[in-house]
């Protein structure tokens, strides 16, 4: 169980696509990237409590198991590897070379993520649910949907009580010890 507090701060996680790309633009790359945010976490064991899929980044919060750069390494890592052979498979090559890097004395062709991305340590419920209410608003405030359980890439469902049986990526949402009011 997740207690949200100065010794046990979660993690609110921005990660961008390189040059702002739209990266996640089509409904099967935000399917790829569900997934593997999935495969993120059960690999490294952290809990996911909110996220949302926006055409050139991501937000998650996450519990804070890992220290967050070893959080940001193996959802980053994981992100990147799935999208990248996504695109190979698919012969999206005109994609694929907008994602080449400069190979700087690293072994990798290409790079989704734009090497910024970054983690903020949630302390308090309050500044936890600022978080859950930003990422779920992302979406309405970029035109996408009107209303935030209407647009299928993010938690905001789960938060509702509206799960979807075919939810793209389900929260850890009873892993959060909520303090009992005084």
């Amino acid at each position: 169980m997740a207690t949200i507090s100065k010794d046990n701060p979660c993690l609110f996680i921005t990660t961008v696509a390189l040059n702002r790309l739209p990266v996640f633009r089509t409904d099967a790359l935000k399917g790829v990237a569900c997934r593997a945010l999935d495969e993120a976490r059960h690999s490294a064991g952290f809990a996911l409590f909110a996220y949302v899929i926006m055409p050139d980044h991501l937000h998650a919060i996450a519990d804070g198991t890992l220290k967050a750069s070893e959080t940001l390494r193996y959802l980053n890592g994981i992100l990147g590897h799935r999208v990248i052979q996504f695109l190979k498979e698919g012969g999206f090559t005109t994609s694929l070379e907008k994602l080449r890097g400069t190979r700087k004395g690293r072994r990798h062709e290409y790079s989704l993520v734009d090497h910024h991305s970054n983690s903020l340590p949630v302390f308090s419920e309050s500044f936890f649910m600022q978080k859950v209410s930003y990422i779920h608003f992302n979406p309405v405030r970029a035109g996408l949907v009107e209303r935030a359980e209407d647009y299928r890439w993010s938690s905001a469902r789960q938060w509702s009580g509206q799960v979807a049986e075919d939810e793209p990526l389900r929260m850890d949402l009873e892993k959060i010890d909520w303090r009992k009011p005084q």
